[in-house]
Formats: structure tokens, sequence, C-alpha cells
């Protein structure tokens, strides 16, 4: 039957341009004004790990103690209170809803629950949403994809992979899984589909309509 896998942030949740505001204005408030679009440019590529040391390099000094506690809580209050999905996020879900799937996200399980919430999106992936904390190595490593296919009880080469980014994508394919480059996040920018391609996605898509014309011919085979 197969099985489709989400990663979260940019795909299901529109949540890379809240949190990227509120790194923009956390790096600002230490000193070095930055705006949305270069918080997107520097660090949403980034693990976590190598932002805190591009924004110690920026700033050029350690950061805060409280750092990585006070922007965590910070971008879960933006969370609560203006999260929305990715238009047509709940539709594309609902619609496939006889197939397995589950959440492979680079994002910690803390951050995912509080999302999944906001959305209204628990029920639909009840006890099938998986971290990277939950592996050895994120993406761009193929670990938490090989991680939820086993979890499944599907082969790599039976799922479907909706991605945002090129790390995504890479781990994706490396799994030997199908992913597709999904650009249809507020955050998206010029040139992103190519960075996708690049990455190995064996199709774009600019809306959850256009997902749905490549997942349907997929699961059919």
């Amino acid at each position: 039957m197969g099985a489709l896998i989400f990663d979260f942030d940019g795909v299901i949740a529109d949540s890379e341009a809240i949190a990227n505001t509120v790194l923009a204005d956390t790096v600002t408030a230490l000193g070095y004004s930055t705006t949305l679009d270069q918080s997107l440019a520097r660090y949403s590529s980034l693990r976590w790990a190598d932002v805190i040391a591009e924004i110690e390099a920026t700033i050029g000094k350690p950061v805060p103690a409280d750092f990585f506690g006070d922007l965590k809580l910070a971008t879960l209050a933006k969370f609560r209170t203006e999260l929305q999905e990715v238009r047509g996020a709940s539709d594309f879900i609902r619609q496939f809803a006889h197939l397995p799937r589950c959440i492979a996200s680079s994002s910690s399980m803390d951050r995912l629950q509080l999302c999944l919430s906001v959305l209204g999106l628990e029920a639909e992936f009840d006890g099938r949403v998986f971290s990277a904390d939950l592996v050895a190595r994120g993406k761009p490593h193929p670990d938490i994809f090989l991680f939820a296919a086993a979890k499944l009880g599907v082969s790599p080469k039976e799922c479907l992979v909706i991605e945002d980014s090129p790390g995504g994508v890479k781990g994706a394919v490396a799994a030997g899984m199908t992913a597709i480059g999904l650009c249809a996040a507020s955050h998206i920018r010029d040139g992103h589909d190519a960075r996708l391609r690049d990455a190995g996605a064996a199709h774009l898509a600019h809306s959850w309509a256009e997902v749905e014309q490549f997942a349907r011919p997929f699961f059919e085979r």
C-alpha cells in the first residue's frame, strides 16, 4: 500500500516565517540588526548548533546562557497565537487517511505536539510523530526517514515524502524514498524550488492540490 511521510515545519505548519521572525528579532536585540529574509537566508538550512555558531560569529561574542530557552519560549508563544496550517494541508491529510502516515521532523517533540494541538491535527498522527531527537543523525542524513518507515512497517521504496527543505529532500532520497518538494508556505522565496530539485526532489509542487496530483498515481501503481 505504501506510506506518506510528512515533514512538519513549512509543510503542514506554516511556521518557518514565524520562527525566523522571532529569531531575527532576538539577534537584533543582541546588537546585530536582522530581518526576516536575512534570518531565512542565513539560518533556515542549518542545524541548531550551526545556527548558534553563525550568530556568535556575527555578533562577535557568545550568545547569552539563556538564549536558547528564551528563544524557544518566545517562539512557542507566537505559535499559540499566530500559527496556521499551510493552506490545504489538513484536507490532503484527510483525503489520504486510508494510508499509513507519520511526521518525520527535525523539530523537538514538545514543539511538534504544541503545533499539532494548535492546528487541531493531533488525532491525525496519534502515536506517529517522530522527531530527529530519536535518531543519531538528523537531516540531511536518512536516519529519521528509515526510522519512520520501520515504525510504519513499510519498505522505504514504498514511501512518498513531502518536504520543503533541501536537507530533508536529500535525507529522503538517501533513504531510498520518493520526495516531493513543496513550495507552498509563506517563507518560500525565489529560487527555492530549484534548490529542492537540485537536492533530488522527484516532483515539485506549489500547492497541496499539486501534491495530490503526484500522490495518487504513486499509490495506484
